[in-house]
């Protein structure tokens, strides 16, 4: 892993995505800016949410809002901090009023996705939530396979906003997030 390769690579995946515009599909016409993802290009572990929302719109960077301090707080439960992992989403522009990326839509973003897992080389991808989930194993629930590891390097996580929705999510995200944290440091 690491080295200045995958640096340079995700530099300039940055800045085609910052850059992207013109397509014609909805969120990327609609966006404020484009949301790339952010964090250790040598990261041992990427984290994968859907879309951004509406502060990573306003701000350019994922998980900045009231997901991204949860999200944080399960980084220090699971012994990591931000700047030690990768952080990004499937599609990399805010679908308007935070309804769910359309199928052509995520389609047109996935080759982004792809380009960063393969410049990173993670060891472990956590995808946030359902949606995320889908992309790495389309027949998986996210209810029976949350906290566990798939495949050998999959670790799906619910997504840190459903718990804000649902405080019954709340302790097993926490509960999750220190099982990972034995996962890296065993």
């Amino acid at each position: 892993m690491g080295g200045p390769a995958p640096a340079r690579g995700l530099a300039d995946l940055r800045d085609e995505i910052v850059a992207h515009g013109g397509c014609g599909y909805e969120p990327c016409e609609t966006a404020t800016r484009m949301v790339p993802g952010d964090g250790n290009p040598d990261a041992a572990v990427v984290f994968v949410g859907e879309a951004p929302g509406k502060t990573e719109d306003e701000l350019g960077r994922p998980f900045m809002g009231r997901a991204g301090k949860l999200l944080d707080e399960l980084l220090a439960e699971a012994g990591v901090v931000r700047a030690d992992v990768w952080i990004t989403n499937v599609v990399k522009a805010r679908p308007p009023k935070n309804r769910d990326p359309k199928a052509p839509e995520i389609a047109h973003w996935m080759p982004f996705l792809v380009r960063e897992l393969e410049l990173i080389q993670p060891q472990l991808i956590v995808p946030l939530g359902r949606h995320a989930l889908k992309h790495f194993a389309p027949e998986a629930k996210i209810g029976e396979v949350h906290g566990t590891l798939l495949d050998e390097r999959l670790f799906p996580l619910y997504h840190p906003a459903a718990a804000m929705y649902n405080q019954t999510l709340k302790a097993t995200l926490f509960e999750d997030a220190r099982a990972l944290g034995a996962l890296l440091d065993p």
